[in-house]
């Protein structure tokens, strides 16, 4: 089975373009014990910084799976689908809560998702530095 990669700093038109259609994707994080943690999230994707970001109330799951890996970052996988249109980025997770990196991802989610997200004063970021990229738009 081809794997479909994609470079996670400039992927082909198609690929970003479906990164840039509101779609829900899938965040998954490691458990303590290995286990994958899968759940639904909103994601952004900015291939020149080669970031992905979720925005997240610091009290999750998925937040508390990211911290759990230490300074190194958590191993993460964010994925969306649409028929036989897929796209998959890969990369170490890290839990930001400096406000302005909340506040641009918010932006970017408003932008992606069409509406502003509800205030959170416990929110943070869960940005990802990507490493892989593969799928098709």
């Amino acid at each position: 089975m081809a794997a479909y990669p994609q470079d996670p700093g400039a992927p082909d038109a198609p690929y970003l373009a479906f990164w840039r259609e509101r779609h829900l994707c899938t965040l998954t994080t490691p458990r303590r014990d290995g286990s994958p943690h899968v759940v639904p999230v909103g994601v952004t994707y900015e291939p020149g910084a080669r970031l992905a970001r979720v925005i997240a109330d610091k009290g999750s799951t998925k937040v508390g799976n990211v911290l759990a890996a230490g300074p190194a970052g958590a191993r993460v996988a964010v994925c969306q689908v649409d028929g036989k249109r897929w796209a998959t980025l890969e990369g170490r997770a890290y839990v930001r809560g400096e406000p302005d990196r909340v506040a641009e991802a918010e932006r970017r989610y408003a932008e992606r998702y069409g509406r502003t997200p509800s205030p959170n004063p416990s929110r943070v970021v869960i940005e990802i530095e990507l490493t892989r990229a593969m799928g098709r738009g």
